[in-house]
């Protein structure tokens, strides 16, 4: 994966980002979700650094970055926390504006880096999800079900942390395989680095905290904007068999945070990237023609 990229391991002020650059042309950065690593983009990055100066990193507390300690208040694992690791990570590879694409928890990330640093995101798409308060404020039984982890991984330290570092690889491939696809989307170096990822403990503790920090201080920032909204560009893309299309109307809540939207669901479930990713692709041209 990645053989034409370039690995860094790169100082945030904080601790040290890990991942792959490569490409040229405007800079677009991809933000993986949960349980991942940079390496979920690998079907569709080499196709994006044809145009783009492509930055993709492994999120504060996963993969092979940096986990710092736990807060009390959760604060060290907070959407704006890991936004400021990304706006200082860009600064050093020289982009002082670029486009996101993310998926997740990344996206997550994305809309407070939109709303925190608007002069440095040009255009926002991202897969998968409504926004996290949003979601919590209009949970029902069938999501609950459907995103019973959110539950549990919000739960008071160490009870997830232990329940999941039992066995960690069965957990991970419980997680990715109850997705409508299953284990299917997931090419076999990708998986590896999955797993390998979730065979540190210290990922297991700060994946737990980037859920608790979603349910409280997460909410506190959003709650602190006001009528503050995402003013670039967005487009929404979510899986017609998950469960954002079950569960939620996607635009309208996209709408209530953010000025202009646009999107619509496709063929797949919750891991677009590696499901379908040509059919992302072609959605993602146009969007991000006018930022070429």
């Amino acid at each position: 994966m990645f053989d034409d990229f370039e690995r860094f391991d790169l100082d945030t002020g904080d601790g040290a980002l890990h991942g792959v650059r490569g490409g040229s042309g405007p800079a677009l950065l991809l933000l993986h979700g949960y349980p991942q690593t940079h390496a979920m983009w690998h079907r569709i990055a080499p196709a994006l650094a044809e145009r783009f100066s492509v930055v993709a990193p492994d999120l504060r507390g996963y993969g092979r970055s940096f986990k710092p300690p736990s807060e009390a208040d959760h604060s060290s694992y907070s959407k704006r926390a890991m936004a400021q690791d990304l706006v200082r990570l860009m600064e050093r590879l020289g982009h002082s504006r670029f486009a996101v694409l993310a998926h997740d928890r990344g996206a997550r990330v994305a809309h407070r880096l939109a709303l925190d640093h608007a002069e440095r995101v040009a255009r926002l798409a991202v897969l998968d999800i409504a926004p996290t308060r949003e979601m919590y404020r209009d949970t029902g039984p069938g999501f609950a079900r459907s995103y019973w982890h959110w539950f549990l991984l919000i739960q008071p330290a160490p009870f997830p942390e232990r329940l999941i570092g039992a066995d960690p690889q069965g957990w991970l491939r419980h997680k990715l395989g109850s997705g409508s696809a299953g284990m299917a989307p997931f090419a076999e170096p990708a998986l590896q680095d999955y797993l390998s990822a979730f065979a540190d403990p210290h990922t297991v503790r700060a994946s737990c905290e980037d859920y608790r920090a979603a349910a409280t201080i997460d909410i506190a920032h959003d709650d602190a904007d006001g009528e503050r909204r995402v003013a670039c560009p967005l487009l929404v893309l979510w899986g017609a068999q998950g469960a954002i299309e079950a569960h939620f109307d996607a635009l309208a809540l996209w709408r209530e945070r953010a000025s202009d939207v646009r999107g619509r669901s496709l063929e797949g479930g919750h891991y677009l990237a590696e499901e379908c990713p040509e059919a992302l692709l072609d959605e993602l041209e146009p969007f991000l023609q006018p930022w070429h």
